[in-house]
């Protein structure tokens, strides 16, 4: 079972968002694109329609919000907490020093990315981020890549709408499945938006959480991170920046040649996403037991948000979508370990602390990976640091066996199951074409 709302963060009741300045801030929005009337009915509106289900309205968030946008996930919603997270943070300007470094650290890294992938750099363009252009920059990916599990779960609240009979008095059912899907992609827009702003003050590229979150695909570094990397270790500036030079450029060059890959992740999303489905009995029991104890309170919206984000509601999670989060989680697991591979074989008697580094980062994602603060929080899922190590093993064996194009061409065909990581022979006799097929229509 995986929670119905997200778990939160170890820290989340202290950088929990400020509900009523959003709440400020999407009227203002609307304000804006309406005038000062319109905004207004629509206040009454909605107050009217919740008033009629017992509920007392103040305290959500604008529903019509996402009716607005055409969006199930409100991506001005995520943007907005993401920055406040950011701005609640030291903020260090790029400087000239920061540019020059960075640039000749990603100019290195492609020189030696020739050497150790066949996979070729389509493009000079190279990005240096703040943390807050990082959200802007990756914030289109993440809508594209987290929208069809808003969408999924706003199908499925439609869905027990469908079945219910409201008491007389009450909207229309329709007027009730729009207040409750708007919510719904409201909570999972603050949860992303909290996830984001977290991960800016974390990650060191564009390509850190190993997403494809902006395309096309170019490499990205964040001087600010990657500085408090080197401060942090007590390894040299120089070589903290070309190894993750080298790891953002393997990734970018992994999703330019490869645009398949992207439309495979994103699909086990949206495949994930349509598979919900809720018990609504199940729930019913769960809400009695919560009001009962005084954990929500009907007049209290914020417990309804309280309460989702603690996981209280759990929804069945079917075997189709155990096999798109196993799809997930592999194919984040080869990326991760693709990219281990090649930066080794590139760095290779070039960086005298590359074992320090890599056994750093490997620390890091173990406790706190970007990947896993992500799909822990969104899906339940969580990418195995044993798995990545496992996935890093399984490339270099299968460059030692065969070459560094063998490795690469994978890509291009049938990737392994979790099981093929660690029988890399096993795994090349069941894709390679024997030389001899005449009897095969025997």
């Amino acid at each position: 079972m995986s929670p119905f709302g997200f778990t939160p963060s170890e820290d989340s009741d202290e950088n929990a968002p400020d509900f009523a300045a959003l709440f400020a801030l999407i009227q203002s929005q609307l304000q804006s694109q309406f005038g000062e009337q319109l905004p207004d009915d629509l206040q009454k509106n909605i107050e009217a329609e919740f008033a009629k289900l017992g509920i007392n309205p103040v305290g959500f968030l604008n529903p019509f919000q996402s009716a607005v946008t055409g969006q199930s996930l409100p991506q001005d919603v995520a943007r907005d907490i993401a920055k406040k997270f950011v701005g609640a943070q030291e903020i260090q300007l790029i400087g000239t020093t920061d540019l020059a470094v960075m640039r000749e650290a990603m100019e290195i890294a492609d020189l030696w990315l020739n050497e150790a992938t066949v996979f070729p750099a389509n493009s000079n363009e190279k990005n240096i981020y703040s943390r807050a252009d990082w959200v802007d920059a990756t914030m289109k990916g993440w809508q594209l890549t987290v929208e069809p599990l808003a969408a999924g779960l706003a199908e499925a609240m439609s869905a027990i709408i469908d079945q219910q009979e409201l008491p007389e008095g009450a909207p229309s059912m329709s007027a009730v499945a729009g207040l409750l899907r708007t919510f719904i992609g409201t909570l999972i827009a603050t949860q992303l938006g909290q996830c984001i702003g977290g991960l800016a003050n974390s990650v060191t590229g564009a390509h850190d959480v190993g997403l494809p979150l902006i395309e096309p695909a170019r490499p990205a570094l964040l001087p600010q991170n990657i500085a408090q990397w080197s401060a942090d270790i007590g390894v040299e500036g120089s070589e903290v920046r070309i190894f993750h030079a080298l790891r953002e450029g393997a990734v970018a060059r992994l999703f330019d040649n490869n645009p398949w890959l992207i439309v495979y992740m994103r699909n086990a999303i949206t495949d994930y996403g349509k598979g919900v489905r809720i018990d609504i009995q199940q729930i019913q029991r769960q809400a009695e037991e919560a009001i009962d104890s005084g954990a929500i309170d009907p007049n209290d919206p914020e417990t309804f948000t309280i309460a989702l984000n603690q996981g209280l509601f759990t929804p069945d999670e079917s075997p189709a979508q155990r096999d798109a989060l196993t799809k997930l989680e592999t194919a984040l697991a080869l990326i991760d370990g693709w990219a281990d591979d090649v930066t080794t074989l590139a760095a290779a008697n070039r960086l005298p602390s590359l074992n320090a580094l890599r056994e750093t980062l490997r620390r890091r994602r173990a406790t706190s990976s970007p990947a896993q603060q992500l799909f822990s929080s969104l899906l339940g899922l969580e990418v195995s640091p044993r798995m990545s190590r496992e996935a890093s093993a399984f490339w270099s064996q299968l460059r030692e066996l065969r070459d560094v194009a063998t490795r690469d061409q994978i890509w291009s065909g049938i990737l392994p199951t979790h099981e093929e990581l660690t029988d890399v022979s096993g795994y090349l006799r069941s894709v390679e074409v024997p030389d001899d097929l005449s009897g095969l229509g025997e």
